[in-house]
């Protein structure tokens, strides 16, 4: 059944215009199709196409494109680039200049480490500083009980006690060095071969000095008693037990 227009003319029902519709679109894509199949066609050779033929194949490998090299339609515009190639992970957008990290302990240009002038300029740690703090933290242990508070004390303390023995063993041992690096200046300028002194030669003055210290003190014998019981508790380590069957007997 046609229908009329409102000018009379007759005109074709929906289900036709949806028919044309239908036709129109299918031979389109059917062109697109062809379209497509010829592009493929124009980059396979003669003998594959041969091949395919013979075979009854219709799957053939395809020459993978040239990367084109992308230009600018015009200087003023960014360049377009294809969204099917992954973006790298990392892209320099600005130059920026580059930290470099300097240590100075392990570095030439903050020269080296002088430890006799160390020494002289904060000898005020070792002499009071340290010392002071060290009676302080003593009187903090009496008072605190929480467990938490009295572990970093006594970590504080243990630091102090190896600062302050460190320190003082080098410094006797500089002392000793200079000292003799002062006698032998004045012998060789006498004429006498200087002579170097070894380390175990300033342990041995080191102990020396240690002991003189500790005789004009009055703490010499306390001394010689703590060092008498810990060796003889490290030799009873390795004496023998007394055996099971001599208690029987």
């Amino acid at each position: 059944m046609t229908k009329y227009n409102k000018s009379g003319i007759a005109g074709s029902s929906e289900p036709q215009y949806e028919q044309s519709e239908m036709d129109s679109s299918s031979s389109s894509s059917s062109e697109d199709e062809e379209e497509e199949i010829e592009k493929e066609l124009a980059d396979v050779t003669f003998e594959e196409l041969q091949k395919a033929r013979s075979n009854g194949a219709h799957a053939f490998s395809k020459k993978p494109r040239e990367d084109q090299k992308l230009k600018r339609a015009n200087k003023n515009r960014p360049m377009e680039a294809s969204s099917k190639k992954p973006v790298p992970a990392f892209r320099e957008v600005v130059q920026a200049p580059k930290k470099v990290v300097r240590d100075p302990r392990f570095e030439s240009l903050c020269g080296t480490l002088d430890t006799d002038g160390f020494r002289k300029r904060y000898n005020f740690l070792f002499e009071s500083d340290l010392p002071a703090e060290k009676e302080t933290l003593k009187k903090e242990l009496r008072r605190y009980k929480d467990p938490e508070r009295v572990h970093e004390i006594e970590e504080r303390l243990s630091w102090i006690d190896k600062q302050l023995k460190s320190g003082s063993a080098k410094h006797i041992d500089a002392k000793i060095l200079a000292d003799h690096k002062k006698k032998e200046r004045e012998a060789a300028k006498q004429g006498k071969r200087p002579f170097y002194i070894k380390k175990s030669e300033i342990r041995k003055q080191r102990l020396i000095e240690k002991y003189k210290h500790l005789k004009s003190s009055g703490k010499l014998e306390s001394f010689v008693e703590k060092k008498r019981r810990r060796n003889a508790a490290k030799d009873h380590r390795y004496m023998p037990y007394r055996r099971s069957d001599d208690n029987i007997e």
